[in-house]
């Protein structure tokens, strides 16, 4: 097995070390991190928002979006997901599908103002 560092050790320190990528702004080597992470445990919603997270903020937005509809699609009512897939197409130039999600977002936090 060819491993390279961000592939080391179990998946806890990974979430760690990728955590350290993220907190220091280091998003494509947090995304590294966290791809091999999202692929060994895909069940899990923490790491592959944090994984969209580092994709949205390295402006991998495709990649963003496809990450974000895998955890929407599994959990309809993740508010968060839901506002990071609304500003993940708002930056694709998509303002209605955009507008669309930002609108569930705003529900499901209870911010019904703006409904």
């Amino acid at each position: 097995m060819d491993m390279t560092y961000y592939d080391h050790g179990t998946p806890a320190e990974r979430w760690e070390r990728a955590r350290m990528f993220f907190d220091a702004k280091d998003y494509a080597a947090a995304a590294r991190v966290l791809d091999g992470l999202v692929a060994q445990v895909p069940e899990q919603t923490g790491p592959r928002l944090l994984l969209a997270r580092s994709y949205y903020h390295s402006a991998q937005l495709r990649r963003a979006e496809a990450e974000l509809r895998v955890v929407v699609e599994r959990d309809p009512v993740e508010h968060y997901a839901r506002l990071m897939l609304g500003r993940t197409l708002e930056r694709q130039g998509r303002q209605e599908e955009a507008d669309a999600q930002l609108r569930i977002a705003s529900a499901l936090a209870g911010d019904f103002a703006e409904l």
